[in-house]
C-alpha cells in the first residue's frame, strides 16, 4: 500500500518535507478480533506537528530513534476492509470511525471505561497510523457510522473532536444558565467545542481568538461574545462578566501566553480546562489556595463519548469544517497547518 513516512525529526520545523510518499506492506490480521479499514480519511493534526518537532520523543520515543520510520495519522475513518475470525456486529464494508487508543480491555482503566488511560498502543504516535491506504486495529475501537456522515467528512473526530468534546462536555456538566465560559481558540478543537457547549448548556458562550476567520467560524458556531485576542482579551472577559471571570475557561491553544490569560480569566472557584498545549502553566500556590480554582487536563477521551459525538453529528448539531488533500499532498497540508493557513481541520483522502 502507498504511505506518507516520518523518517526523522525536525525540531525547528524548518525542513518544509517531513514525510515521504512510499510502498509499505499491508497490515494485516494478527489476532481473532483485529480489524483492517481501508483509509476514507485521515486527520492532521498539530499533534503530528509536534511529533515531527520530537516533543513527543520523551513519552513515545526515548531513545530519539527507535519509533522511526513512523506513519503519523491517529485521526481515522474509512471502511472495513477485513475482520478477523471473531469479530462480531460489523461486516467488511462497514463505514467506521476509529478510536485512537488500542486497549485489550481487561485492565482496570479499561474496565472502568477509560479507554484512553487503559494498557495499549496509540496507532501514529508509538506504531504505524492512517496517513496511509489501510489501517490495522481492532474491533473494540470501532464505532459504526449512521448513513448521514461520511469518513472523509468525520475523521478528525476521532481525536481532535473527541477531545473538544469530552472538554466541553466536562464543562458543560457544571455550567448553568447564568454562568459563562470562555473558548480561547476556535480552530480545528475550539470549533467542534464551542459547538458542544452549545448543544449541551445554556451557559454565555465567550469565544477568544486572534484570528478574524477563526471568531466568524465560532459565531456561525454558536458563539454569544467574540473578542480578539489583541492584548486586551482579559479585560474584555471581565468586562463581559461583571469583573468577575468565567465559571468555566477551555484553553484549546496552551501556548504563546494563553495559559496565564486563561487563569486571569478563570473566576474564583471556576475551572480552567487545558487542551492544546506548549508551554507550562504557572502559578502561586497560594493564588491556588485563595481562589479555589480548578486546573484540568483533557486527554481524548473514551470509546463512549465518540458514540455520544456521533450521535450530535448524526443529529446536525455539530458540523465539522474540513479541507481536503490527496494523500501525496500530506506535507502540503503539514505546512498549511503549521502555518495557519486552515480554517477547521484538514483531512488527506488516499
Amino acid at each position: 500500500m502507498k504511505a506518507q513516512v516520518l523518517h526523522k525529526y525536525d525540531p525547528d520545523l524548518s525542513s518544509g518535507s517531513w514525510v515521504n510518499l512510499e510502498d509499505v506492506d499491508d497490515p494485516k490480521i494478527e489476532k481473532s478480533t483485529d480489524v483492517v479499514v481501508r483509509i476514507g480519511g485521515a486527520g492532521v493534526c498539530r499533534t503530528d506537528l509536534h511529533i515531527v518537532e520530537g516533543i513527543w520523543m520523551p513519552h513515545m520515543d526515548p531513545d530519539g530513534n527507535s519509533l522511526l520510520p513512523l506513519i503519523m495519522g491517529h485521526e481515522n475513518a474509512g471502511w472495513i476492509e477485513e475482520i478477523g475470525p471473531e469479530v462480531e456486529g460489523f461486516s467488511v464494508g462497514d463505514p467506521v470511525i476509529v478510536h485512537p487508543k488500542i486497549t485489550g480491555g481487561t485492565c482496570l482503566a479499561c474496565r472502568r471505561g477509560h479507554d484512553m488511560h487503559g494498557d495499549g498502543t496509540f496507532p501514529g504516535l508509538d506504531s504505524n497510523g492512517g496517513y496511509a491506504e489501510y489501517l490495522q486495529t481492532t474491533s473494540r475501537n470501532l464505532v459504526k457510522l449512521p448513513k448521514t456522515l461520511a469518513p472523509k467528512d468525520v475523521a478528525p473526530y476521532s481525536d481532535a473532536g473527541l477531545t473538544a468534546y469530552r472538554a466541553a462536555k466536562k464543562a458543560a456538566q457544571q455550567l448553568l444558565p447564568d454562568h459563562s465560559v470562555v473558548v480561547i481558540g476556535a480552530g480545528g478543537l475550539g470549533h467542534i467545542g464551542i459547538q458542544v457547549l452549545r448543544a449541551m448548556c445554556a451557559a454565555t458562550i465567550i469565544v477568544v481568538d486572534i484570528n478574524d476567520n477563526a471568531l466568524e467560524l465560532a459565531g456561525k458556531g454558536g458563539a454569544d461574545h467574540l473578542v480578539k485576542a489583541d492584548g486586551s482579551e482579559v479585560d474584555a472577559v471581565k468586562l463581559l462578566t461583571n469583573g468577575l471571570g468565567a465559571e468555566a475557561v477551555i484553553d484549546f491553544v496552551g501556548e504563546k501566553g494563553t495559559t496565564k490569560k486563561g487563569l486571569d480569566m478563570t473566576r474564583p472557584m471556576g475551572s480552567y480546562y487545558i487542551v492544546g498545549y506548549g508551554e507550562d502553566i504557572q502559578i502561586p500556590t497560594v493564588d491556588m489556595i485563595i481562589t479555589e480554582r480548578n486546573i484540568i487536563g483533557n486527554l481524548v477521551g473514551t470509546w463512549a463519548e465518540l458514540t455520544e459525538l456521533m450521535a450530535l453529528a448524526d443529529r446536525g448539531l455539530v458540523d465539522l469544517e474540513t479541507r481536503h488533500y490527496s494523500l501525496s499532498e500530506a506535507n502540503q497540508a503539514l505546512l498549511d497547518l503549521h502555518h495557519g493557513k486552515i480554517q477547521g481541520r484538514a483531512v488527506l483522502v488516499p
